[in-house]
């Protein structure tokens, strides 16, 4: 949530439009700082090469942030909402327990899938920021802690359902289940492995039977979701 204040009505709808446009305008900003910022990093970000691509000049992107630091977490955070509409509400709709944790994993592999062929914020600026201390590795780190904090409190959710051993240790199947994922970034991204994305997919299945109780069959994993590059390596073996 915004720690700004509210915006008080304004007299006129004409008085509201300037506003409104203004908002608009750093939204778009936004949207082009992270597309940027998935391709070169959030160290590449910069106002002038961002007034490049907006056609605008420095000083109107500027005013719109005050600060390349304001900028970098500006993407952050809208990184992080587009992360939680794509892979966290959608799980929300699945029962709690093992099918709720898996619609999150499968979610998350499908967002993985196209990042791929773009690149992940959370791990490039990890790369990035990891020894500089400052409020954008804060963003950066605040962001994905809260991620595996959903991560680990489904996993508790799905220990009280029944569906995982009472002794499973959630903060250590939180962190095999991340680990996937990282690992499918190097894989995938920088190795170019045609089979990494259902490594993936099979490894997550392995961490569930061994965490599960013996009465919880392990469902079936649908076929992955396979991005342009992932395709293209395969075609090529």
């Amino acid at each position: 949530m915004s720690s700004q204040p509210p915006v008080r009505r304004l007299r006129s709808d004409s008085a509201a439009r300037p506003l409104q446009k203004g908002q608009q305008t750093k939204a778009a900003i936004v949207d082009a700082a992270l597309g940027l910022a998935t391709q070169i990093g959030l160290e590449g970000l910069s106002i002038g090469a961002l007034a490049e691509v907006m056609q605008m000049s420095k000083s109107g992107v500027f005013a719109h942030f005050g600060s390349r630091e304001e900028l970098q977490i500006s993407v952050v955070r809208e990184y992080h909402a587009r992360f939680e509409d794509e892979v966290f509400y959608p799980a929300m709709a699945f029962d709690r327990g093992l099918p709720r944790l898996r619609a999150m994993f499968d979610n998350w592999m499908k967002r993985t899938s196209v990042e791929i062929d773009s690149g992940c914020i959370y791990i490039s600026g990890a790369v990035q920021f990891e020894d500089r201390p400052g409020p954008v590795r804060d963003a950066l780190a605040g962001s994905v802690n809260t991620w595996l904090s959903a991560m680990r409190r489904a996993i508790e959710m799905a220990v009280a359902e029944g569906h995982l051993h009472p002794g499973t240790d959630a903060g250590q199947m939180a962190f095999e289940i991340h680990a996937l994922i990282l690992a499918l970034h190097y894989e995938a991204r920088f190795l170019g492995s045609p089979d990494s994305l259902q490594r993936a997919l099979t490894a997550f299945d392995g961490i569930v039977g061994r965490f599960s109780t013996a009465a919880t069959p392990v469902p079936e994993t649908p076929p992955p979701v396979r991005s342009r590059k992932t395709t293209r390596v395969a075609t090529q073996g």
